[in-house]
């Protein structure tokens, strides 16, 4: 009789974390974790290096490490904006926002994640960890003070791009070429300014009650923005390709830019045709022709690197 109320109380005790623990998996926002796909680009341009087991593993590591501290930044984001989600068409049904996660429970998921995830990059290596670090600070300080200060709400998203590519690369010990760091910048910019058109489009005159500066933007002046942060995008990648070491060692990594080039002029396209088009990385997964570019794109890069 013991045993069996003994049973009936860890069943009911996982039972009710476990709900707790599908909130705070979908408050880590799954979804978005393509973007910590940066990571891989210090590997894919010296594959030709003939890295170690041991090396893909670590890259593997750092992809879900980035996974979890991102996570957490999502939740710790998620507690900043709670009132502000709420008046969002779709935010609102967020478990944070919604009000199905309870804060507390919340915050003792971000810290968990957040002081594991760092205490594991460091015993990993040194300046991984400090990358890792760099990038937990400035995403706190973007949740509660950067982005309401328009332009540079977005330059610390292009920020969290670049320090994915220097830590996927730290943490195998490759040199990332500058060129690559500049085009990996631009790309960060490109998104983080479709991000915000994403938002205006879809809120329209209600943006400012989801993020104040948002009256800051308009939807041409994002478009020039966007426009720009492309042709820069297209330009130091093809500089990339023949500048580079990586690009004067493989002749032929210029047959890649035109995956690059139709990539953005897809996205543009699909954000001019509608007006809430959705931001390039859920597009990616949703929309097949931007999905089939990228893998051709990383299967050519990865042949023409490995054939020299």
């Amino acid at each position: 009789m013991q045993q069996s109320a003994i049973l009936y109380c860890c069943i009911f005790f996982i039972g009710e974390h476990l709900n707790n623990l599908v909130l705070i998996m979908r408050s880590m926002r799954p979804s978005q974790w393509i973007k910590n796909m940066f990571v891989f680009a210090g590997i894919l341009f010296t594959i030709d290096m003939k890295h170690s087991i041991t090396d893909c593993l670590l890259v593997v590591i750092a992809f879900i490490l980035f996974c979890l501290i991102s996570g957490s930044i999502y939740i710790i984001n998620d507690i900043s904006d709670i009132w502000n989600d709420r008046v969002h068409p779709e935010k609102k049904h967020r478990p944070i926002a919604s009000g199905m996660l309870p804060l507390n429970i919340a915050w003792l998921a971000a810290i968990i994640l957040s002081v594991f995830v760092i205490a594991v990059s460091f015993i990993i290596n040194i300046d991984f960890g400090l990358i890792i670090s760099i990038y937990f600070v400035s995403m706190v300080l973007y949740s509660y003070i950067l982005k309401k200060l328009v332009i540079i709400d977005v330059a610390v998203i292009a920020l969290g791009f670049v320090l994915r590519a220097m830590a996927g690369a730290e943490i195998i010990d490759v040199m990332i070429s500058p060129w690559l760091l500049l085009c990996t910048t631009f790309i960060a910019l490109f998104i983080g300014f479709g991000k915000r058109r994403e938002e205006l489009t879809e809120l329209g005159i209600n943006a400012t009650e989801h993020r104040v500066n948002l009256m800051e933007y308009t939807v041409p002046y994002i478009d020039q923005l966007m426009n720009i942060t492309a042709a820069c995008m297209i330009i130091s990648y093809s500089l990339y390709t023949f500048m580079s070491d990586t690009g004067l060692k493989h002749n032929y990594m210029y047959i890649t830019i035109v995956f690059v080039i139709y990539g953005v002029f897809r996205y543009l396209f699909l954000a001019g045709k509608s007006a809430g088009a959705k931001s390039p990385e859920l597009l990616l997964l949703s929309d097949k022709p931007l999905l089939i570019n990228f893998i051709l794109w990383v299967i050519t890069c990865a042949v023409i690197i490995l054939l020299g």
